[in-house]
């Protein structure tokens, strides 16, 4: 079991940045896919960014690109969200997830942060 825990969130003016870090309790952390997800108010959860095992590799939702940037630190088994350039759209819970297959798909993650409110005023 890998237990996620994200920090960072929180209140934003437009054009302004977070950083979100994800730590995980898993010592095998550097074998997982890891995602960012968000879900904003009565909608459903979607994928934000992922990185491969090695952070070699980084995929990115069309919206985000150019804005957000995922990392890692395999050696303090956490990841990192970079939010620059934030929009009133990118207002929602986000959510980091971990999964041993190299995916964007939501359903192929098996754990899960509780998730953090990112809110960014207009």
């Amino acid at each position: 079991q890998v237990h996620l825990v994200e920090s960072g969130g929180g209140l934003a003016q437009t054009g302004g940045s977070l950083r979100l870090s994800c730590t995980a309790s898993e010592p095998t952390f550097y074998i997982y896919e890891m995602g960012w997800f968000r879900q904003a108010p009565g909608k459903d959860r979607k994928f934000v960014a992922s990185v491969s095992p090695n952070g070699g590799q980084t995929n990115y939702v069309d919206s985000v690109k150019g804005r957000f940037t995922i990392s890692r630190d395999n050696a303090k088994n956490t990841v990192y969200l970079q939010m620059n350039t934030l929009k009133p759209a990118d207002t929602a819970v986000y959510y980091c997830a971990a999964t041993k297959v190299v995916t964007n798909y939501i359903y192929d993650y098996d754990y899960w942060g509780q998730g953090t409110q990112v809110t960014v005023s207009s």
